[in-house]
């Protein structure tokens, strides 16, 4: 860091509790701030290139190892794309009901991770979970008890926790049986209350006081809170299904990312996750997760990013609430899948990863071949909002010395939970023979 006043420079080469390699470089002329950065170098890893002549079937466990954290995600956009090329649906019913179940175990896990372990910190002074557990022990137990039943859960629908191995386009290669799932309604009660208290937790955190107003995009669903489902809405007026996400939506390589950055046509950047879901369907959370927000403060909208934590928490209470109402009502399924039969196709995906809003795109040949796929994650459509932020953050806190204002901004990269390792998908290769 610079130590000349007229020129700073705040930079953090390798970014800490976050998912994936990334660093922040910001740089301040006079009381300016001149340059914004989030640069993230983790290495491209090609997915979308792995998938091209893959049979359609394959989709789902090959996306599934983008990411550790949130594997149900890509499983769940790229079964949605799949059945939607072959012309299949599946919209309600105990299948329905077991997608929205795993998606919950998912939300119940990475929140939790997320929460206590990665965001916590920040507030209570600590460099990390672990050094905050020689004080907070009861806390960070309290978050690897929560993450815990999450991953239960996803092991029991989705036969293992990190990468499930069931899911399949049309459904499940197994269901679980009634008393397989009554077998984690205690579980989940007491998940559900540790939820409530993490709710009134996080709303005691000291938060400093930054006001953002992004365009907010998420999905909706008239059949409740966003999460496997929905048509693509935002803040600012846009309503549009799946399949027309090309046509609102552009990325674009910046030469310090090698993640694409995403924007709005002619409108520029957007916010996805739990912010955007919270802000567009908060109305639509079940009640016990509706009270909890009220009374932790929050109204129908959250505009500061630092209260992340506690919209997190809110969906907390809303995903554990929700798995107990599936489990209580489940009724086994006269097949754990419906036949999907190839055609030649585009299919398009879109569900809400626990980081946000999560595209897929395939073109499949009559045989069920992949032709093409794109893969639109979360972190990526999120970039411009972060870097806009850490401006913001900057402007407010000039005066803070070096080292605290450097704090404070990777605490504001960390407000996002940014999954690095999942927006390198890509690598532009120009090859010049002469």
């Amino acid at each position: 860091m610079s130590e000349d006043r007229q020129r700073r420079v705040i930079r953090t080469d390798l970014l800490a509790r976050v998912e994936g390699e990334g660093a922040m470089y910001v740089r301040i002329d006079g009381r300016q701030v001149a340059e914004v950065k989030l640069r993230i170098y983790e290495p491209p890893r090609f997915f979308e290139a792995f998938l091209r002549g893959r049979a359609f079937t394959e989709a789902p466990d090959i996306t599934a190892r983008i990411c550790g954290i949130c594997p149900i995600a890509y499983q769940m956009s790229a079964v949605r794309a799949m059945e939607d090329a072959c012309g299949v649906a599946i919209d309600d019913g105990p299948l329905r009901d077991l997608r929205r179940l795993i998606y919950c175990g998912e939300w119940i896990e990475s929140h939790s991770l997320h929460v206590y372990m990665l965001h916590a910190p920040d507030f209570l002074g600590y460099a990390g979970a672990v050094e905050m557990a020689r004080d907070h022990r009861e806390i960070v137990e309290q978050g690897l008890q929560m993450k815990k039943i999450g991953n239960a859960l996803m092991a029991l629908v989705g036969g293992r926790e990190v990468h499930p191995i069931n899911v399949r386009v049309g459904g499940f290669y197994r269901a679980p049986t009634v008393a397989q799932l009554r077998s984690l309604r205690e579980p989940l009660l007491r998940a559900r209350e540790t939820a409530l208290a993490t709710v009134r937790w996080t709303a005691q955190l000291p938060f400093p006081e930054v006001e953002r107003a992004p365009e907010l995009v998420a999905l909706a669903d008239p059949g409740g809170y966003p999460i496997d489902l929905g048509r693509i809405v935002s803040d600012a007026g846009l309503d549009i299904a799946a399949h027309e996400f090309d046509e609102h939506f552009i990325e674009e390589h910046v030469e310090h990312s090698n993640a694409l950055h995403a924007r709005i046509r002619e409108r520029g950047s957007y916010l996805t996750g739990p912010l955007a879901r919270y802000g567009l369907c908060s109305g639509q959370l079940r009640p016990l997760a509706g009270e909890a927000a009220r009374e932790a403060g929050l109204g129908p909208v959250c505009r500061n990013p630092f209260q992340s934590i506690v919209v997190r928490a809110v969906e907390l209470v809303q995903a554990c609430d929700e798995a107990l109402a599936i489990v209580e009502r489940y009724e086994l399924p006269d097949a754990p899948a419906v036949e999907v039969v190839p055609r030649r196709a585009t299919g398009h995906g879109v569900t809400e990863a626990p980081r946000g809003m999560l595209y897929h795109r395939y073109e499949i040949d009559d045989d069920g071949t992949i032709l093409d796929a794109r893969i639109v994650p979360p972190t990526s459509q999120n970039q411009l909002a972060i870097e806009e932020d850490l401006r913001a953050v900057v402007e407010q806190e000039l005066d803070l010395p070096d080292d605290e204002l450097s704090l404070r901004l990777e605490q504001a990269i960390r407000n996002h939970d940014p999954c690095i390792s999942c927006a390198t998908h890509f690598l532009k290769l120009t090859v010049d023979r002469g």
